[in-house]
């Protein structure tokens, strides 16, 4: 096991109803400024029960983020917190407002060009206080200190102790009102994230690994009655706890992570506007199958333990647990091959050219996926 320090200063408040706690929760006398995206908060009832709430506080709208959380929009509301002296900013969404949010907080109080935050690293030494309301449970962007924005097709992260939230509200009750699309995507994420802290080098970490186990079982489990049985409160319950505890930081602690599936998907989400989470369908078990040698340990690991298939040839688990995996995004209604999105081969050189401007290092947990592994990782998804 790596050394390693946690720290996670996030409060969550969850279950039933918790959203009539947000008036405790919230610094007295403070100036708040609500964040947003579209409409569909006003359709489920969140909006008018928050209001409620902040019946004591003035307060502030900003609405608009979009689903890959726009440099310029944010900038925006920049400018809303410095006119109106906001001291505490409340997001209301799923990850892409409260990356927004994130993002937000530290460049209100950031001297200079506040892009440098995601293209140069600048330091962020203060951040305005917030707090959220998870209405769509998926990135665990609600406890975590990281967030990801775009600037055109450029779509780059960053993560401060600073924007960790001071608290998250999370009531299952939300998640009611969302589409399949939105749920499907939402266990392919929370999957995904953590697969990327399970699936790599075996360095004898049992109890993360049980832990990152718990989840996937729990997502696998629930997720038929996450998309067929509507307003099935204990199931959305599951889920939207199963998607903050994968990127809490918790199944993260002293293990080799890789990241590789999302670095490669955040192009894909740029370049072509494929939903995140569709992103990662694609690519994961195309890398897995070109990576499954230096990820051999783990990968039967999951065939045994979260598929529960055994077998005498390693090969023969290896792949059997790859096609489970793809099976099961599919039976979420998530794609997992490039060509369904109208990708052409001819594409390739330009998604390895945006990888590798963000990211100029090889990727994986190894640092040995190169150009070249990036091209039989892309021609396997498609």
């Amino acid at each position: 096991m790596n050394n390693f320090e946690f720290y996670n200063p996030t409060k969550l408040i969850f279950g039933k109803g918790q959203i009539q706690k947000l008036e405790e929760h919230l610094p007295q006398k403070a100036k708040i400024l609500l964040i947003y995206g579209g409409g569909s908060i006003k359709k489920n009832g969140v909006y008018y029960a928050v209001k409620e709430n902040l019946s004591k506080h003035s307060f502030v709208e900003f609405s608009g983020i979009e689903p890959n959380p726009q440099y310029d929009t944010l900038m925006k509301a920049v400018s809303v917190i410095k006119s109106e002296k906001i001291d505490f900013v409340l997001a209301i969404g799923g990850g892409s407002v409260i990356d927004g949010t994130k993002f937000i907080v530290a460049a209100a109080n950031f001297e200079g060009d506040a892009w440098d935050i995601l293209e140069k690293r600048a330091p962020i030494k203060s951040a305005i206080p917030f707090g959220t309301i998870l209405t769509l449970p998926a990135t665990g962007s609600e406890m975590n200190s990281f967030a990801v924005i775009s600037k055109g097709n450029e779509k780059l992260a960053f993560g401060h102790p600073l924007v960790y939230p001071k608290f998250s509200i999370l009531d299952p009750e939300i998640t009611f009102s969302l589409s399949n699309r939105q749920l499907g995507n939402g266990l392919v994420d929370a999957f995904v994230h953590t697969i990327e802290q399970y699936l790599t080098n075996n360095i004898n970490t049992p109890i993360q690994d049980r832990f990152a186990e718990g989840i996937l079982l729990t997502l696998i489990a629930e997720s038929d009655k996450v998309m067929k049985q509507e307003n099935d409160y204990d199931s959305r319950a599951n889920l939207m706890l199963s998607a903050t505890m994968a990127l809490n930081g918790l199944i993260g602690i002293g293990v080799n992570q890789d990241w590789a599936t999302h670095m490669i998907g955040h192009e894909l989400t740029a370049l072509y506007g494929i939903d995140h989470a569709r992103s990662l369908a694609v690519i994961l078990p195309s890398l897995l199958r070109i990576q499954k040698d230096t990820k051999k340990d783990k990968l039967l690991q999951f065939a045994s333990r979260v598929w529960n298939f055994s077998s005498t040839d390693s090969d023969t688990m290896i792949e059997s647990a790859i096609q489970m995996t793809e099976a099961f995004f599919e039976n979420l209604g998530v794609p997992t091959k490039l060509r369904f999105y109208k990708i052409s081969k001819q594409d390739f050189p330009k998604i390895i050219s945006a990888v590798r401007k963000h990211i100029p290092v090889n990727l994986g947990e190894n640092q040995d996926i190169d150009e070249a592994k990036l091209l039989q990782i892309l021609e396997a998804a498609y």
